[in-house]
């Protein structure tokens, strides 16, 4: 799915159905918009069914199977734009994991491409948001925005609800809200992790300094990758595994003077190790900082050095550190944010364009 683009999410339904409405004049949104009990994937796992296409996965199975097919009779249903399905799937399909899902389904087609196009801007600019009203049938589509505090508390990246009318509808954060990894080095190592990396809900971006794999499907050539250390966001997860000891040594060096990172990692033995740490400390980083360069990398226990072993090795590592430090409460929030207002919102600056259902 991913297409091997570094900027790519797991999760970034709209870019590729831009690039789908491209192809089809119409293509359906599958996507989990609830979920109780055991179920074969989480809130927000989506599909793309189009004409001539079909991207993602809700699971698997029984559900995805009857999901296809409802969402292709809803590619030809002119009289319907959306639906909602709720499926005990225990009880209505046999599955063993016996949770319930609430599936929503929508019709976009090329009269909708303003507003994505509009929504992909937004997000570059800060918290983005996407509602849906579901009412008879019909849909209509509105983006929000709001500054960083204000979407802090709201942590679930959809919520379905109904209102007082009895229309259905579906809250959904658009912006990145995925860890960022930053990848130095396209060898076969390098190859193997951003092959598992990319898959994975990460925001990934893999960069090289050899104009010979300037070409390579994900890859940014950058000349001087230790500059672009410093357009890394806070919080980035570092990677360095170049094709030079001496630039993985000044890269340390810069995102270790940053100290504002979540991790960083290096490919190496314990030799390589010592002898950075020693250098680092001679270069007048201080101790407490030189002790969060991880090196070797990869999980205990998994050892071989296959590209691959390494890069499963190392991709579970990065995945257990994601994870321990994700936020345990998945409060909802209260969700009272104003539209944009056109030009003059002093948020996102965008407005809405008009949206039929």
């Amino acid at each position: 799915m991913n297409g091997g683009h570094a900027s790519r999410l797991p999760d970034d339904w709209v870019a590729t159905l831009i690039e789908m409405l491209r192809r089809d004049l119409a293509v359906v949104r599958v996507v989990v918009a609830e979920t109780r009990g055991s179920t074969p994937r989480e809130t927000g796992a989506f599909m793309l069914i189009g004409e001539s296409a079909c991207v993602g996965t809700i699971g698997g199975g029984r559900l995805e199977w009857e999901i296809i097919a409802a969402a292709r009779e809803l590619l030809t249903d002119g009289s319907t734009a959306a639906r909602v399905r709720k499926s005990v799937l225990g009880t209505d399909f046999g599955q063993c994991c016996g949770g319930v899902v609430s599936t929503w389904l929508d019709r976009f087609t090329r009269a909708d491409l303003d507003l994505l196009r509009a929504a992909t801007d937004a997000c570059t600019k800060g918290p983005t948001f996407l509602v849906s009203t579901l009412g008879q049938g019909h849909v209509q589509r509105r983006l929000l925005c709001a500054p960083d505090d204000a979407a802090q508390g709201l942590r679930a990246p959809m919520v379905l609800s109904d209102d007082t009318s009895g229309q259905l509808i579906l809250r959904e954060r658009l912006d990145a809200q995925f860890p960022a990894v930053w990848l130095y080095g396209a060898g076969h190592v390098g190859l193997a992790v951003a092959g598992i990396l990319l898959e994975l809900p990460l925001r990934v971006t893999w960069i090289d300094s050899r104009p010979q794999l300037r070409d390579t499907p994900g890859v940014r050539y950058e000349p001087d990758p230790v500059a672009s250390v410093a357009e890394a966001p806070s919080g980035t997860y570092f990677l360095v595994m170049t094709h030079s000891h001496p630039l993985d040594f000044r890269l340390c060096h810069e995102v270790l003077q940053r100290n504002d990172f979540a991790w960083l990692g290096l490919i190496g033995s314990e030799s390589k190790s010592a002898r950075f740490r020693s250098h680092l400390r001679r270069a007048g980083v201080h101790d407490d900082v030189v002790a969060r360069l991880v090196c070797p990398i990869g999980i205990e226990g998994i050892r071989g050095k296959w590209p691959a072993i390494i890069a499963v090795a190392v991709a579970g590592q990065i995945m257990r550190e994601v994870c321990a430090a994700a936020a345990p409460s998945s409060a909802h929030g209260a969700f009272r944010l104003d539209p944009c207002i056109g030009q003059d919102c002093p948020t996102c600056g965008l407005g809405n364009p008009k949206v039929t259902p």
